[in-house]
């Protein structure tokens, strides 16, 4: 059943919506061919041999074919694939005119005795095409031009042919009836697609700007802290080179002054590194319900408190870089609507951590990164285990635990 279903559940939420409008469109081919392309031949059936309701069977099934193919093309220019189809736009467009041209010349010259043929086989040219030649067109002005078009060309071709005035309108009408229906459909799935692929770039940049803004946070700690003290070793050492050269004593001062600012800014580094990787708890589960909420997931944030307010730093941090990591996870990793962060601190009992989200693909989309076993090294100084996987139905669980001697023992060195 996993392999049936992976196609689907392994995309992302832009590919299948994708998929969906994609498969939608080319069901119109289908119904083409069925609803309209058979109206001919089943009205000729028993009347004797004639080859005109064949053609016309032949010409609906081309005509649905190559609208077919400029809407697979039209959409893969909606989502930024390829270039916008033009030529085959405007092939579609001059093939339809000509097949709704011939049949009302058909029409006019009696070849098509049976009656309501012809008000079938006009929507099949100028409906289905329009549809996909507005997915062509990305101003919404230009769309609304093809439906009144389409069915100013029917009127005036049928007139011009001889046919009733009344026949002529009707056909007029009902051309513009179906195209801004068929306009109004495509048009909206076209513009639907493209934003979803444009709020899926988004959320993809948006990950990637935090991820250098954080560096170049860290980086300008960095600057701050080293900056100054490597300048004043460059200077201090260079002056004890020359002091040395001249055989002056105080030479050796320069060099223990080296030494104790090269000591310092140790200290200073491992301060900065220190600051840098810890996490409060409390501030990352907040920002984690926010995050998620924000991209549109049910978030639940629950915490099950027995040993008061304050766990002991080293907790904190450990299970807060836990939170980080797994909200990062499932914001990169599948299509989850559903998460669950559960926090218990029992009085006599271990800390657990429990994240669970849905929407997770049974496959990973690449290769495995190193953030859980980064956690686990974190949480093996506490005497702490991870564990991570799927348990069914598409549910990813993370659980984290730091057993209760190991917090007794952070307690009373506290």
């Amino acid at each position: 059943m996993s392999k049936m279903t992976g196609w689907w559940k392994n995309r992302s939420s832009a590919g299948k919506v994708e998929l969906y409008t994609r498969w939608s469109f080319h069901l119109f081919v289908v119904l083409e061919v069925v609803s309209f392309g058979l109206v001919p031949v089943g009205a000729a059936a028993g009347k004797g041999p004639n080859t005109v309701p064949l053609l016309l069977f032949a010409l609906v099934c081309a005509h649905a074919v190559l609208c077919g193919v400029l809407t697979s093309k039209s959409l893969h220019w909606v989502v930024g694939r390829r270039e916008r189809p033009v030529r085959l736009a405007v092939v579609t467009a001059v093939a339809s005119g000509a097949a709704t041209i011939a049949v009302l010349a058909l029409e006019a010259a009696g070849k098509i005795p049976e009656q309501g043929v012809t008000a079938m086989l006009l929507p099949a040219f100028t409906w289905f095409s329009a549809g996909a030649l507005v997915l062509t067109l990305r101003s919404v002005r230009k769309m609304r031009y093809v439906g009144p078009a389409a069915a100013a060309g029917t009127g005036l071709t049928a007139l011009a042919l001889g046919l009733p005035a009344g026949e002529a309108l009707g056909y007029a009408v009902a051309v513009l009836l179906g195209c801004l229906f068929f306009i109004f459909t495509c048009g909206f799935s076209s513009w639907l697609l493209r934003t979803v692929y444009e709020l899926d770039h988004s959320r993809e940049v948006q990950a990637r700007l935090a991820v250098a803004e954080e560096r170049l946070r860290f980086g300008r700690d960095l600057h701050d802290v080293m900056g100054r003290n490597l300048a004043v070793i460059a200077l201090k050492s260079e002056l004890a080179i020359q002091l040395a050269r001249r055989e002056r004593p105080e030479a050796v001062e320069q060099m223990i002054e080296v030494q104790r600012i090269a000591q310092e800014s140790q200290r200073e580094v491992r301060d900065v590194v220190r600051g840098y990787r810890q996490a409060d708890l409390a501030v990352e589960l907040e920002g984690a319900r926010g995050v998620l909420s924000a991209a549109g997931m049910d978030c639940r944030v629950d915490f099950r408190a027995g040993r008061g307010p304050e766990l002991p730093a080293e907790v904190q941090s450990a299970l807060g870089w836990v939170v980080r990591e797994a909200t990062t996870n499932i914001l990169r990793h599948g299509d989850a609507h559903r998460c669950l962060i559960r926090l218990t601190a029992a009085e006599t009992g271990s800390v657990t951590l429990l994240v669970e989200n849905d929407g997770a693909p049974e496959a990973p989309a690449g290769p495995p990164g190193s953030g859980l076993a980064g956690l686990r090294e974190r949480l093996a100084a506490l005497d702490g285990t991870l564990q991570a996987g799927l348990v069914g139905d598409g549910r990813f669980r993370l659980r984290a635990e730091i057993p209760n001697r190991r917090l007794q023992e952070l307690e009373v060195r506290a």
